[in-house]
């Protein structure tokens, strides 16, 4: 009799031997996929930000940057998710160490993304990446049972080495016979086609969204209670999803169609398990193949949770302007947005501080759907300029890779 995985007693259970298995791997360089890109281009960054619907002529309009104060174009924030060579290759003891998931059985949710950036990627950029766990705690689960948040740091570098990013990621693994019962997947989800003055409203939104762009937003001009012009995102479709992948890339599928494929299937089987006609397709069909959604028990295909990241970005981008810096944002996933959803992000300035940093606007931001509900808190950090003086760009906490990977894992162990 051949026994399988699935067939373990402990199957779909959170272990202590899981979780211990999962705190060797602390500070233990992972491997990344390539890159999307290799090197900041101007298609490459156009291609990006339009996929989340971002026109902004900082990033887009080759002739618009070099009358700006960064003297050409950058990329926005988040182009970091296409960029990444791997800065340390796993030697065979961390191969060892990485190998298997310890939480093989558990269902897996991001959580929170948090970001920090120090300064920007400009054309002719490479971009090495560390990644690496810094953290997993044993908490409750929301839904029963118990669930391990780990949190995976991305720290970014350009070449020339200097420090330009850290990307902080939570991801919880649940209990697999109660994250099936999760409160947010058991919705209906029915509703009715949209009416024509819905559609009207949405795109009425889409036609008054205004960018502050060269219209220098001065620290001593913003006041508690300020709210930011809303973006509408929606209603979300097939389509939508397939654009975004031609400026992010694949990113948990190696990229590459029929033979070459073939050949990343022979390797791992398990990232293409078959569809209803038995054929191999990758596990990221379920954000636009509505039957292996259902399979997963979600009801509905939906989007990525680095969609809703960029789109909380774009209306803080558009709000800042060409010479504010977006230094911090973090925020929540806690509901899917399923295609057919309609986004709206709205943020407010809720305090306004003067620290060692430079001239801090906190904005709390969020996505609402259609239903009324929030699907993604989350809270920013922006830098402005006062009248006498310009922004300065915010010091990374360490020098190298390598440096900041040490302060992260203390921050947790603390």
């Amino acid at each position: 009799m051949v026994t399988t995985l699935t067939d373990r007693p402990d199957y779909g259970l959170l272990t202590d031997d899981a979780v211990e298995r999962s705190r060797r791997r602390v500070g233990v360089p992972q491997r990344r996929l390539p890159p999307h890109n290799l090197e900041v281009t101007t298609d490459g960054i156009r291609h990006f930000a339009l996929g989340y619907g971002d026109d902004n002529p900082l990033w887009c309009d080759p002739a618009h940057g070099p009358a700006t104060r960064w003297k050409g174009t950058i990329a926005p924030p988040n182009f970091l998710y296409t960029m990444g060579e791997n800065a340390v290759e796993p030697d065979d003891g961390a191969k060892a160490i990485l190998k298997g998931d310890p939480f093989a059985g558990l269902g897996a949710y991001q959580a929170a993304m948090e970001f920090e950036y120090y300064r920007p990627l400009r054309l002719g950029d490479r971009c090495s990446c560390l990644r690496a766990q810094v953290g997993v705690q044993v908490k409750p689960s929301s839904f029963g049972g118990r669930a391990a948040h780990v949190t995976n740091d991305f720290l970014f570098a350009d070449g020339a080495g200097q420090v330009v990013a850290l990307q902080r990621g939570t991801w919880i693994h649940a209990e697999r016979h109660t994250s099936r019962n999760r409160a947010d997947g058991k919705g209906d989800l029915e509703f009715p086609p949209y009416t024509a003055d819905q559609l009207a409203e949405i795109d009425a939104a889409y036609d008054a969204e205004e960018r502050r762009g060269a219209n220098t937003r001065y620290f001593e001009d913003v006041h508690v209670g300020d709210e930011l012009q809303p973006r509408v995102k929606g209603p979300l479709t097939v389509t939508d999803v397939v654009v975004w992948h031609v400026g992010w890339g694949m990113q948990l599928t190696p990229p590459g169609a029929f033979a070459v494929a073939r050949r990343v299937r022979r390797k791992a089987p398990g990232l293409y398990p078959p569809n209803a006609r038995n054929i191999p397709d990758t596990v990221q069909r379920l954000h636009w193949e509505p039957e292996r959604a259902r399979e997963l028990g979600i009801p509905m295909s939906y989007d990525y949770g680095g969609m809703r990241e960029t789109w909380l970005t774009h209306a803080l981008t558009d709000w800042m302007g060409d010479d504010g810096w977006l230094f911090r944002l973090r925020c929540e996933h806690r509901k899917f947005n399923y295609v057919g959803d309609t986004t709206w992000v709205r943020g407010v300035v809720v305090d306004k501080v003067r620290t060692d940093v430079g001239n801090e606007v906190h904005i709390e931001v969020a996505c609402h759907n259609q239903r009324g509900e929030v699907s993604t808190p989350g809270r920013a950090v922006v830098l402005l300029p006062t009248r006498q003086a310009p922004v300065r760009l915010p010091d990374p906490p360490a020098d190298t890779l390598g440096d900041l990977l040490d302060a992260e894992i203390a921050r947790f162990a603390g």
